[in-house]
């Protein structure tokens, strides 16, 4: 387990020839008529925390708002149903998308419907890359995973508690301690790293586990998921080629998101702090000397 500070620094070191290529390109999959602020944040942590290239695949009626939030990052519009979902058609393209990424990431703002219960799967089973897996893909998941992925393709998931019970019926989210040890067996089972949130949130390969200690409860606040789900996402396209492993790069990860949230809280409180806050805060949690460390699990 590679000392979080020096997994800072690992991080910020950055070769004088580096061009964006050199950083990754993230492909997030999600959004949903209504719920673009998902994808909008989450594409704009991954901007923050450095990624070289960021697009975005979202339904078609979705583009332009999730575009306007910002330049940096490119949309890729897809099929949708009725509902303003991404529709099961949008396969082909979803592919394409991720041949020419480094790390994708599926979830937020996504929503739930029959379609996704079948493209998900396929594409939990099938996609080479590396997948971050949050919120409304979870929960398809639970409803149609028998099987881990291949090995050889990292899968990383970020429920929350009551994700967690959805995934896991046996460990509901009102006993944390089951849940803990679920997911450190879950993450055997699939071959996964699990990154279970709330307080003290474990991140776990099922061999390694440790709990963060950055963090605090004005961070209970819809969107901050969506945030790290984006920080994940990039610092996987960045480390992976430096072979950090990904448990160390979940741990770094959750270990700068918390703490761009306590950087947020100290200067606005904890009441009135909101998840696009973070991304605020998030350079200086990035490049500010870390004195807080992990404790183990």
């Amino acid at each position: 387990m590679v000392p979080i500070q020096e997994l800072q620094q690992i991080l910020l070191r950055r070769a004088a020839d580096s061009h964006k290529g050199t950083f990754g390109t993230v492909l997030l999959i999600g959004g949903s008529y209504g719920m673009t602020g998902a994808m909008a944040m989450a594409g704009k942590a991954a901007l923050r925390s450095g990624a070289g290239l960021v697009r975005l695949a979202v339904p078609r009626s979705c583009v332009d708002i999730v575009a306007g939030w910002q330049p940096e990052y490119t949309v890729i519009p897809l099929p949708e149903d009725s509902a303003g979902k991404i529709a099961l058609s949008s396969r082909e393209i979803l592919y394409e998308a991720a041949s020419q990424a480094t790390v994708a990431a599926i979830g937020p703002g996504l929503g739930q419907s029959e379609e996704l219960d079948i493209l998900l799967p396929e594409l939990w089973h099938s996609l080479e890359i590396p997948m971050v897996w949050d919120a409304d893909a979870l929960h398809s998941l639970a409803r149609t995973l028998t099987t881990p992925s291949p090995a050889s393709h990292l899968r990383m998931i970020t429920p929350h508690p009551g994700e967690f019970a959805h995934l896991c019926p046996q460990t509901p989210a009102s006993n944390p301690e089951a849940q803990r040890q679920e997911a450190v067996r879950w993450a055997t089972r699939q071959q996964a790293v699990v990154v279970l949130k709330g307080t003290g949130t474990l991140i776990t390969d099922g061999v390694q586990q440790v709990r963060n200690e950055t963090g605090n409860p004005g961070m209970g606040t819809g969107g901050c998921g969506d945030i790290l789900t984006g920080i994940l996402a990039s610092f996987l396209a960045q480390l992976l080629r430096r072979e950090v492993s990904p448990f160390d790069i979940a741990r770094l990860a959750v270990f700068l998101h918390g703490r761009s949230g306590d950087l947020a809280a100290e200067a606005l409180g904890e009441v009135s702090l909101i998840a696009s806050d973070l991304i605020r805060f998030l350079p200086d949690a990035i490049r500010l000397p870390i004195g807080r460390l992990e404790k183990k699990a």
